[in-house]
């Protein structure tokens, strides 16, 4: 998950205040779902008039669905 986490920061972009017309500033970041889509919110505050925004950050499912499922193998013993 903090690996899920780093990429996400790396490739944020802070958005525009739509107020003051400045560069918002990272507050944090946030797990919002984890299955079955991780999804996580960064929060930034503006540095003026303190108005919040959120951007998303949604992964791409990475696993598929296996062909086949394994199962344990039971040996049936006679008595």
């Amino acid at each position: 998950m903090v690996d899920r986490l780093r990429s996400a920061a790396e490739q944020l972009e802070a958005p525009t205040c739509p107020d003051c017309h400045v560069e918002m500033r990272w507050y944090r970041s946030e797990l919002l779902a984890d299955e079955p889509v991780p999804m996580i919110a960064h929060l930034f505050v503006c540095p003026h008039c303190k108005r919040a925004a959120r951007t998303d950050t949604v992964f791409k499912g990475t696993q598929g669905r296996p062909d086949k499922l394994s199962a344990p193998r039971f040996v049936a013993s006679v008595a």
